[in-house]
């Protein structure tokens, strides 16, 4: 009997009420670039936009794009690259791809719950392995090992991850590897915040060539700030990658002839790739003075293991309410979308974003602050009668 579909909340909330709320810092990237920014870096592209006839593109992306994303990975041509429509597809065609009749899955936690979801609407066995929050996120490699067998066909990483910000040291990245390769598992990792670094300049290192059967996945969204463009990619075996484009095919058949041929293209040029990087990483460098603030002023109630790398943060609460009733409270009564620590995994947390312009950020934690001091108010009055009707 097929199990019920699993609806992807994070998603599912984000979906209903970003486009709503005044305060939207539940986003997962920097504040967006605008398209008048990004062809700054090209003047003429504007008119050879103008006179490009909207057809559709290269189904697998443009031979110029994946050329472009090919020369951050160690050792890939364009032919290891497939063009998505947004890093979501790239993840959603592996898992279909790789475990289409089932099979076991290592996934994550915390991280970005799509491939939670996907693997249990796929029919196929979940296992976890965790990063520790009392060791400052750092991966756990005994739950690491013991999610994976000789019957895991994937397993599946975030790195920077979401939500916690935490990047793997060189030695976590050889233990992944390692129990990938006594496995022989398909390792699948997300690599989209590489690039929004707040603590040092060099660019998080990737998965790809350190393993034969790693895929890599990226964005135009997070590290980029241009998630419009809806352009991700996959970086695999070229065998793979050819299996992975006829799912592509029967998904969305390629990606808008603008982004494919001309934005995306300019944006991953390295002059221009350095430039947005260091924008990405003011942002969030501007962000997290005022958020740091924000969470010594209350430190009574939030505790933080400050994030090496995005856009967002993953605070741990001391209140009672669970995450997703504190999230829809902020809707109702703030007009403020976070993320709920329980849509990644983790209760008692919340996914916050800190990556924007300081009025914006600032109103939105002031809105926060407040909906918690008056929740902690709220609980505290709650035992206060439950002692007393106990006392009577």
């Amino acid at each position: 009997m097929t199990s019920a579909f699993q609806t992807f909340e994070l998603e599912r909330i984000m979906s209903d009420w970003e486009q709503v709320v005044e305060y939207n810092l539940s986003e997962s990237g920097a504040h967006p670039v605008k398209v008048r920014e990004l062809i700054a870096h090209d003047p003429g592209m504007l008119d050879r936009m103008l006179e490009t006839e909207l057809g559709y593109g290269y189904a697998n992306g443009s031979p110029e794009l994946r050329e472009a994303i090919a020369q951050y990975y160690p050792g890939a041509t364009a032919e290891n690259v497939l063009v998505t429509i947004g890093c979501i597809e790239a993840n959603f065609i592996t898992f279909q791809t790789l475990l289409q009749d089932g099979g076991e899955v290592a996934v994550q936690v915390p991280c970005y719950l799509q491939s939670w979801g996907l693997a249990h609407n796929l029919g196929a066995v979940r296992r976890t392995f965790s990063l520790d929050p009392d060791r400052g996120w750092a991966l756990d490699t005994d739950s690491l090992e013991a999610a994976v067998s000789d019957d895991t066909r994937l397993i599946s990483i975030c790195n920077p991850n979401n939500p916690t910000g935490q990047i793997l040291t060189e030695s976590e990245m050889d233990a992944v590897v390692r129990v990938a390769e006594q496995s022989g598992a398909y390792l699948l990792s997300d690599e989209i915040y590489a690039g929004s670094e707040r603590e040092r300049e060099e660019v998080s290192p990737s998965f790809y060539g350190r393993y034969e059967r790693v895929i890599a996945a990226g964005s135009m969204s997070k590290s980029f700030g241009m998630p419009g463009l809806r352009i991700g990619w996959l970086v695999g075996p070229e065998d793979l990658i050819r299996q992975l484009w006829m799912r592509h095919e029967y998904l969305t058949l390629s990606t808008a002839k603008l982004s494919n041929h001309f934005l995306a293209p300019l944006a991953l040029r390295p002059d221009v790739r350095k430039a947005i990087f260091e924008r990405t990483r003011g942002y969030i460098r501007r962000g997290w003075e005022n958020y740091q603030n924000w969470i010594g002023d209350n430190a009574d109630i939030l505790s933080l293991v400050p994030p090496q790398a995005t856009a967002v943060s993953f605070v741990r609460y001391n209140l009672k309410t669970d995450s997703a009733t504190l999230a829809n409270r902020l809707i109702q009564e703030k007009s403020v979308l976070i993320g709920p620590g329980d849509y990644f995994g983790v209760p008692n947390h919340l996914r916050i974003s800190y990556g924007l312009p300081p009025e914006y950020l600032n109103e939105g934690l002031r809105r926060i602050a407040g909906l918690l001091r008056q929740v902690a108010g709220e609980e505290a009055a709650g035992s206060e009668n439950e002692r007393g009707a106990a006392a009577g």
